[in-house]
């Protein structure tokens, strides 16, 4: 009898093609071929194992829920179980198991040896106790444990119903953008100083020749660019200087507002790199 070992080469050659190791066959196509060798037709004797399909109708994880299975599914009362029923009942699944699977089978003819141990104490008279004490119960372990898995197993199926990710649904991601507020970049010292190079330049193009001498007030040009500031958000930093009154009167009003930035009173500002600058008051005016 012909038996195809499951390390057979089966090599199906496209229609109308042949290989090259083919024999000369003029009016047959190999079906397949076998460690290299083309078949032409199947073996009439071809051998197929009993248990090359299989069909789990019920599957257990372990014998605490075969047992569970077989008290629940015949309504008997889980603190007074017939043990010779179900003893007999889980002995004759785990035959078919043992015939299958042997390995799977050795925790199950665990679990049948402790059955049959508690059948064999019931049989046996009760040990004596005290007056006013109940005889110890032999099912009453495997009670216990019975209980506790149902328990467990009753809150893996509640958790196992949740909505998980994945499985039931799926995680939207959505990008939001976040309104940050603004801040505005601190004035270089070199833009401050190009910005002074441009009041000069200007001032010479507008100045008097007038020779006369004249005593400025770097206090009183501080009060002079704190009126001008008052009731005004920005001012640009051009226009608090003044070119038609020459030179001594820019250099003062210049120190003038240094001395107020120095005093943390007015604060310069520009909106973005070789922007404007501007200047305002760092207080509310009372």
């Amino acid at each position: 009898m012909a038996t195809l070992p499951p390390e057979a080469d089966l090599d199906l050659p496209p229609t109308g093609a042949l290989p090259d190791s083919m024999p000369d066959v003029v009016d047959q196509v190999a079906r397949a071929r076998l460690y290299g060798e083309p078949l032409f037709a199947l073996p009439q004797d071809l051998y197929i194992p009993p248990d090359a399909l299989e069909i789990f109708l019920e599957a257990f994880e372990g014998p605490l829920d075969l047992l569970l299975y077989l008290i629940r599914k015949q309504n008997f009362n889980i603190l007074d179980i017939p043990m010779a029923e179900v003893t007999r009942q889980y002995l004759s699944y785990v035959d078919q198991v043992r015939a299958r699977n042997l390995e799977l089978a050795g925790e199950y003819l665990l679990m049948a040896a402790m059955l049959i141990e508690i059948k064999s104490r019931m049989l046996l008279p009760p040990k004596r106790v005290e007056e006013g004490d109940e005889a110890e119960d032999p099912r009453a372990e495997l009670v216990r444990r019975l209980l506790e898995y149902e328990q467990i197993k009753l809150a893996a199926e509640q958790l196992n119903a949740l909505p998980q990710l994945g499985r039931d649904f799926l995680r939207a991601q959505v990008a939001v953008e976040r309104s940050l507020v603004p801040r505005l970049p601190d004035v270089n010292p070199q833009d401050l100083a190009d910005a002074w190079r441009d009041i000069l330049r200007r001032a010479r193009l507008v100045q008097r020749h007038k020779i006369s001498r004249e005593e400025l007030s770097v206090r009183e040009h501080m009060s002079l660019i704190l009126r001008r500031l008052q009731g005004r958000r920005f001012v640009e930093f051009a226009d608090l200087f003044d070119v038609t009154q020459g030179t001594a009167v820019l250099v003062v009003t210049f120190i003038a507002m240094l001395e107020l930035a120095k005093e943390t009173l007015i604060e310069l500002t520009q909106a973005e790199a070789y922007a404007p600058i501007y200047v305002r008051l760092t207080y509310t005016p009372a």
